[in-house]
């Protein structure tokens, strides 16, 4: 099922003028948004579970996951670029999205499966093999599928567009502290089958909205037709698109980890599932608002404002010893991340020329896996330090961010999606 032909700016003028965002095709885009957010609370809060069925221990989990984020900073952006490819090709980016969801959804069904299957002591190994197996496919279609909005949301409208997709990753992301024992009393075979459930049918949505006639508000001109100036400009714009990505990352990583450190140290009447739950549902609420307030302040401003707000809340959480002043903090936390969260795709989509959406989306997503990565090594001992050395390693990742955002170079805006 392909997408419907672009529209170009010299007879849609009028129609963009009026119809900036494809809400429908919006709306499914948040739904696969709110399916891979939901798979990755199931696979963490199952992991060490699923690896001590088959006899290893917590350790290997954090390993796997240092591994599959390594990875994913090649996948990202290769994925990406090759979905670009076939947009030009064929018209369309749905071949790899299939193909990812497909593979995702079969091998994470399986997990449970395999782990509960009574393995021989020989053929345990390959329980890691699968779980790293799943965290590639779920590279194969995020960057595709996440650079869609650049085409259904034109220029300045795209942080407002991007806000449902932060409102649906943030319920879906409350569900971990939120409502991690009603998941785990589920069990890993109805848990899992209802992750890959979810993900099908949020594909399903995507793709009859994107079957739908004059699905396109963005222009997207052939790669043959391309300025020279605009491919040699790709490669400028990759550095600081990675940049934001390891930043914003390391920050969102860092400022959690102090939450949690804070609660558990010196906050005597601490409850932190409430705590954290609300950083997200925080995230969920000011979506909509910071969406507005992007289109009407411009994204970088907006995405910096964020910015400085995590990075008051990383300077003062370390001040906390109350219960509700720390839930007061998580809300801001979470207003904050809204204003970064729904101006990071946008923000990668206004650095690459249209037909580069792709490789532009998977340079910023490269860029969380390596801040992951980074992340998982150093967690342990960040925790044994003392908490200003951690506020200071997420004050520093929110500058990095900050610095990559605005000194970013601008393109023209006759180019810019």
């Amino acid at each position: 099922m392909f997408e419907a032909p672009p529209v170009t700016m010299t007879t849609s003028s009028t129609r963009q003028t009026h119809r900036q965002i494809l809400w429908a095709q919006v709306g499914g885009l948040a739904l696969v948004q709110g399916a891979i957010t939901l798979m990755w609370v199931i696979y963490n809060l199952y992991l060490v579970e699923l690896l001590a069925l088959v006899g290893f221990s917590r350790g290997l989990a954090t390993a796997l996951l240092i591994i599959e984020n390594l990875l994913a900073m090649v996948m990202e952006p290769l994925m990406g670029s090759l979905s670009d490819r076939l947009q030009q090709q064929l018209g369309t980016r749905f071949p790899l999205v299939s193909l990812g969801v497909i593979l995702s959804a079969g091998i994470f069904i399986g997990l449970p499966a395999f782990a509960l299957g009574g393995l021989a002591q020989a053929a345990r190994w390959l329980l890691p093999l699968m779980l790293v197996a799943w965290a590639l496919a779920m590279t194969v279609f995020r960057s595709p599928a996440m650079s869609l909005l650049g085409r259904y949301a034109f220029g300045t409208q795209l942080p407002q567009a991007a806000s449902i997709l932060t409102l649906v990753g943030g319920v879906a992301g409350a569900m971990g502290p939120l409502a991690s024992s009603r998941i785990l009393s589920w069990g890993p075979i109805v848990t899992f089958a209802l992750g890959s459930g979810v993900l099908i049918l949020a594909t399903v949505v995507l793709r009859w909205a994107a079957a739908q006639r004059n699905t396109t508000v963005a222009p997207e001109t052939e790669a043959s037709t391309e300025p020279t100036s605009d491919s040699a400009m790709v490669w400028v714009a990759l550095p600081p698109i990675f940049g934001a990505g390891v930043g914003v990352a390391l920050g969102f990583r860092s400022l959690m980890m102090l939450f949690s450190r804070v609660l558990d140290s010196q906050v005597v009447d601490s409850s932190p599932p409430l705590v954290l739950g609300m950083v997200f549902v925080s995230l969920a609420v000011t979506a909509i608002p910071a969406g507005a307030l992007a289109v009407r302040l411009g994204n970088r401003r907006a995405m910096i404002l964020g910015l400085a707000g995590l990075a008051f809340v990383c300077v003062a959480i370390g001040m906390v010893n109350r219960n509700g002043t720390a839930i007061a903090l998580a809300a801001l936390f979470g207003a904050a991340f809204s204003l970064v969260s729904n101006g990071t795709i946008p923000f990668a989509l206004s650095m690459v020329p249209p037909p580069k959406a792709g490789l532009g989306t998977g340079m910023f997503f490269s860029g969380g896996a390596a801040a992951s990565s980074l992340f998982g090594t150093v967690v342990a001992s960040l925790q044994s330090m003392p908490l200003g050395i951690s506020t200071a390693v997420g004050v520093i990742a929110l500058l990095l961010a900050g610095s990559c955002i605005a000194a970013a170079p601008r393109r023209a805006a006759s180019v810019a999606p």
